[in-house]
């Protein structure tokens, strides 16, 4: 039965508890096949929210499963209010809402509204019949002169903004690829039809929607195309719809751009956008850290105060369905990133990387779990890749992004436990490459196996999931005597609005470097707090009058330490 309007059912009203979760993004058709037709689809996703329960996630990230000719892996809707027919029906969908509801886990979508795919209904209808209702619902013109100082965003395939349509006769603008029509904002009954879609999935008890490509909904002619004030007021509008009609849900904004100026997506306190915005400057500079063994950079992107309204939210990640993009770094930069994480230009995409994080990390334990206890402590809401609790590899060999989207590895047997369809029927090949293989990196197997990665992940979320600073917290980064050697506190002052959510603050401290070191950190403001583990309960030093302590890390390491105040 569809929900309308009001917040999701099965679950106590929280407007921040977005601000607590910890995501799993899932792409539907990588997941498991529960009919053996080689895609994954929404029954087999359902049976495994135990699992996801078990691992301590609280809320399922999926990225599109509508009807689509999947020319960019879903992101080409051609009907926004279908599920894809190898994904199940509308009825699938509901049902695994409701179990994941059932397992206090919340779900969120993508919603690709910058574009949709040229086999959309309305833009057939748009080629055939300009003077139709839908002959104003993309950007149309003569020439491909149009907006002359908008970037081209997909540069190692596409050459122009404009594309040149045989039955129209007319140009049309797309941002990404030329099979991606963008919708013409301008007109009224545009914002009806992406409100009622908007609408359509939030009824149906989703608890967050993601705005796919948000800065690229207007274009100007003196404009870059990117992130235009008429693209501000739009987003106020929708979240307008959401806090009045489904109060505790949220938006997310992806937006690739620098600090403040995503963080122009969260709005203001009087007029508030989204809810979150995904944090792309970080990302690359943790992969920067573990390489160079220097931690300079990525303190300083961290000790960027950005003013944010209260109850926002950062998403952070370390990898995601997309390449690891590199759009937000310097040539310099880039080009030490291309040397050590993508060597073989097989391993490029665009302007990134498009290798998984245990690839990327060349299966090293301790980076591993460095990178991930750094992705768990810092501000905002973490979101995981599917597969990577487990080392997943990847597969280089296959075209464009898919290198990073194989079936997920859940047992030794045939198919990797995803399917049991002749294998020559999979969507797309299982990783069989020697390090990575599904018979020896698989779910069955580390959940046998006490010390595996995938018991050290359910071990740091649980923990995690302990300490609501995390999730609630400010942060305090920290003055350390070694460049490698990243430190800061998160403090949480227990505003009485969480029950269990105590005054709190934990002192994160992790080293970059390749080998054992002693660091000397500088906390005056911290002097005299004493500190003890958070994973054993071990006590450390206090903190010394002058606000001076030493640590001393083995290869590639971190602490969470809990701090008492004097």
């Amino acid at each position: 039965m569809p929900i309308i309007g009001g917040h999701a059912p099965g679950l106590a009203l929280d407007r921040d508890w977005h601000r607590k979760s910890v995501f799993y993004e899932v792409m539907v058709r990588s997941f498991v096949d529960s009919n053996g037709d080689g895609f994954g689809d929404f029954q087999g996703l359902t049976s495994k929210l135990d699992y996801l329960q078990w691992l301590g996630v609280d809320g399922i990230w999926v990225p599109p499963f509508f009807q689509s000719p999947l020319k960019d892996g879903g992101y080409d809707v051609s009907d926004y209010k279908a599920v894809l027919p190898e994904y199940g029906t509308i009825d699938d969908f509901g049902h695994f809402v409701a179990e994941a509801h059932a397992r206090n886990m919340r779900v969120m979508i993508d919603l690709p509204i910058n574009h949709t795919s040229d086999q959309h209904p309305w833009f057939l209808a748009s080629r055939e019949d300009p003077e139709g209702p839908y002959g104003d619902f993309y950007v149309w013109r003569d020439t491909d002169e149009g907006y002359p100082n908008v970037r081209i965003i997909f540069v190692d395939t596409e050459e122009s903004n404009w594309a040149f349509d045989s039955v129209r006769r007319q140009f049309y603008w797309h941002r990404f690829f030329s099979h991606q029509p963008d919708l013409n904002f301008e007109n009224p009954a545009v914002h009806e039809a992406i409100e009622d879609t908007l609408r359509f999935w939030l009824d149906l008890g989703v608890d967050g929607i993601r705005l796919d490509a948000i800065p690229y909904l207007y274009e100007s002619e003196d404009g870059n195309g990117e992130s235009e004030p008429a693209t501000h007021e739009y987003v106020k509008k929708l979240r307008r719809i959401v806090d009045d009609e489904y109060p505790g849900r949220v938006l997310i904004a992806e937006a690739n751009q620098w600090p403040a100026e995503t963080a122009a997506y969260f709005g203001t306190a009087e007029e508030p956008e989204c809810h979150m915005a995904f944090d792309f400057p970080t990302m690359p500079r943790i992969f920067y850290s573990l390489r160079a063994q220097n931690a300079v950079e990525l303190k300083r992107i961290l000790a960027e105060q950005v003013d944010v309204p209260p109850g926002s939210a950062w998403g952070v990640f370390l990898r995601n369905h997309d390449e690891l993009t590199l759009e937000m770094v310097s040539e310099e930069y880039r080009q030490a990133m291309y040397g050590w994480y993508a060597y073989d230009p097989r391993m490029r995409s665009n302007v990134g990387v498009r290798r998984r994080l245990a690839s990327l990390l060349d299966n090293s334990r301790a980076e591993l779990e460095l990178a991930n206890a750094l992705l768990l402590s810092l501000p905002g809401s973490p979101f995981l890749y599917y597969g990577d609790e487990i080392g997943m590899g990847d597969n280089i060999w296959l075209d464009d992004r898919d290198a990073s989207r194989t079936p997920m590895q859940w047992t030794p047997d045939r198919n990797a436990g995803f399917s049991n369809a002749d294998p020559g029927k999979l969507f797309l090949p299982v990783v069989q490459s020697l390090v990575y293989h599904y018979s020896s990196v698989n779910v069955e197997a580390q959940m046998a196996q006490a010390s595996s990665l995938l018991n050290w992940m359910r071990s740091v979320l649980h923990v995690r999931r302990a300490h609501p600073v995390f999730g609630l917290g400010d942060i305090t980064v920290l003055d350390t005597d070694n460049e490698a050697v990243l430190a800061f506190v998160r403090t949480y002052e227990g505003d009485g609005t969480y029950a269990g959510a105590r005054a709190e603050q934990v002192l994160c401290v992790f080293s970059f470097s390749h080998n054992p070191v002693h660091v000397t950190v500088d906390a005056p403001q911290f002097a005299g707090s004493r500190l003890n583990d958070l994973f054993g309960g071990g006590a450390f030093p206090t903190i010394a009058e002058d606000g001076r302590f030493s640590l001393t890390f083995g290869t590639q390491s971190f602490y969470w330490l809990g701090m008492t105040r004097p």
